[in-house]
């Protein structure tokens, strides 16, 4: 598992800011890029027969030395908790910057999401 997830990392770019025990957090330079990266780590994985779930959103982080902290990272983490095993999950803003990229979406819905004052839409790839 940890083997593929950093193989596709480098492949797109990615950083990776820590391990969390059975999951990653990484940043990206761009949107579309980190969706790739997470539909690569799935299908890889899968061929192990493991099945994995991705959050994915953008916006500021404050970087503290090698970590990074903020409302966009908690806003990744609680999308990420939405989705199911198998299921890559983006926040609206996400699928709007990618608009053009090939990259398509189902909604999944407004989910109230702690720390945020409305529901944020959710978009899971297909």
């Amino acid at each position: 598992h940890n083997k593929v997830v950093r193989f596709e990392l480098e492949r797109f770019r990615g950083e990776e800011v820590k391990a969390t025990g059975d999951g990653f957090l990484m940043t990206f330079d761009g949107p579309a890029r980190a969706i790739h990266c997470a539909m690569a780590i799935a299908h890889g994985v899968g061929e192990l027969g493991l099945e994995i779930k991705a959050g994915l959103h953008t916006g500021q982080v404050d970087v503290s030395g090698n970590d990074v902290r903020g409302i966009a990272v908690n806003i990744a983490a609680r999308v990420a908790a939405l989705a199911g095993a198998g299921e890559t999950l983006v926040s609206r803003t996400v699928r709007d910057l990618v608009a053009g990229s090939g990259i398509e979406f189902e909604f999944h819905g407004k989910h109230a999401l702690k720390g945020m004052t409305e529901p944020m839409e959710i978009y899971g790839t297909i």
